[in-house]
């Protein structure tokens, strides 16, 4: 790929952004998967402007970005895939499944690690599941996930082709599956085998402890599996589940200010 595309970076995140959560908020109103209690208006307005601070947040600190590093690297020759005579295509393949097991083992360690789990906690404490679910992280957690994905893209010295689908892909996909959007059943059952689906990656918003520490996986499904942390449904069904936290279910939660100080609260 010409450096020329590389240039046009931004306006490719940018339209795949916008066309992908337009798609997934109309899919949401014509077939939602779950009555909403909370709706729209009370939450969509923090979550929304929690990816403008998120993005101020990485082109402050990281200005070089991750395609920017794999262009560094590939410059210097660093890195496994910069070292090994591979076909180009096998390179972007390889980079792009190491780079989605290693974003597998990073959530289960944000679940797992109690300091990095007060940083994650906000993206689960929603009260309701639906497309900005999927864009509603902490700054602190979006700045800690770029500097191990520029570790783990150096030290792969992935393609920057690789790395340019690996992001479009997680932030589709992650509006995707995290979507209140209803697909047939036996087609979701199809879908999982290739694809995290929303009713797969819903279970990991369930108050039961349980099911909030399963099915981890934001594109690919087979890493849940392989490694013991799939769940096929929750308990309760899908209907009857309930979305969040136990002890993080005050409304006046779902406020920016409430959401960035989060971390540094005790809940009640």
């Amino acid at each position: 790929m010409s450096d020329t595309i590389f240039a046009f970076e931004p306006v490719i995140r940018l339209g795949f952004f916008t066309g992908v959560l337009a798609l997934m908020a109309l899919w949401e109103v014509f077939a939602p998967r779950r009555p909403q209690q909370v709706g729209r208006a009370r939450r969509w307005p923090s979550n929304l402007a929690l990816v403008a601070v998120d993005t101020l947040a990485l082109r402050l600190f990281f200005p070089l970005a991750a395609v920017g590093m794999a262009l560094q690297a590939q410059s210097a020759g660093w890195g496994l895939f910069n070292q090994l005579a591979l076909p180009g295509w096998l390179a972007v393949l390889l980079s792009v499944l190491a780079l989605d097991m290693i974003i597998y083992f990073q959530h289960r360690a944000f679940h797992r690690i109690p300091l990095l789990w007060r940083l994650h906690r906000m993206h689960h404490a929603d009260l309701e599941i639906d497309v900005t679910t999927g864009l509603r992280f902490h700054p602190l957690e979006i700045l800690l996930s770029m500097g191990i994905k520029l570790v783990a893209v150096t030290a792969l010295g992935a393609p920057a082709l690789a790395v340019l689908i690996f992001e479009v892909l997680l932030n589709a996909t992650s509006m995707f599956n995290h979507a209140n959007a209803r697909l047939p059943l036996a087609l979701d059952r199809i879908l999982r085998l290739l694809l995290v689906t929303p009713d797969m990656h819903r279970v990991h918003h369930s108050v039961r402890p349980e099911e909030t520490d399963s099915n981890f996986g934001f594109n690919l499904p087979w890493w849940d599996r392989l490694f013991r942390s799939y769940r096929p449904q929750p308990r309760d069904g899908h209907l009857g589940m309930i979305i969040g936290l136990e002890y993080l279910r005050d409304p006046r939660e779902l406020r920016l200010d409430r959401l960035l100080t989060q971390p540094f609260r005790e809940p009640r």
